[in-house]
């Protein structure tokens, strides 16, 4: 059974930094993604950041590169999204997903409240 676990969401200032955890099992490390998706209220789920787990390329979404930073230790089963520079227009709940195949896993979801 795939379990993904994030942590690490809270409310902080506008410029501020946090540092996203997903404690992830329950897949094969074998033709998969890992990243990080977010939603605002009124808004669509949107993707953030992710890992190719064939290559370890990353991908980043316009509105959060240079700021963030999406890193992943596999000794610790713990996927890392580190928020730089925040701005209230970050304030979503964020989502760790993994995509293997055609199945789709979601973590229950850490609230980022950024304040101006």
């Amino acid at each position: 059974e795939v379990q993904l676990v994030e942590s690490g969401g809270g409310l902080v200032q506008a410029g501020g930094s946090l540092r996203l955890s997903c404690a992830f099992s329950g897949f094969t490390l074998d033709d998969y993604g890992i990243g990080w998706f977010r939603q605002a209220p009124g808004k669509e789920r949107e993707g953030v950041s992710c890992i190719s787990g064939s290559d370890g390329s990353t991908y980043y979404a316009d509105s959060v590169k240079g700021r963030f930073t999406i890193s992943s230790d596999y000794a610790k089963n713990t996927l890392y999204l580190q928020m730089n520079s925040l701005k209230p227009e970050d304030t979503a709940v964020y989502y760790c997903n993994v995509l293997q195949g055609i199945n789709s896993y979601w973590g229950q979801g850490t609230q980022v409240t950024v304040s101006s």
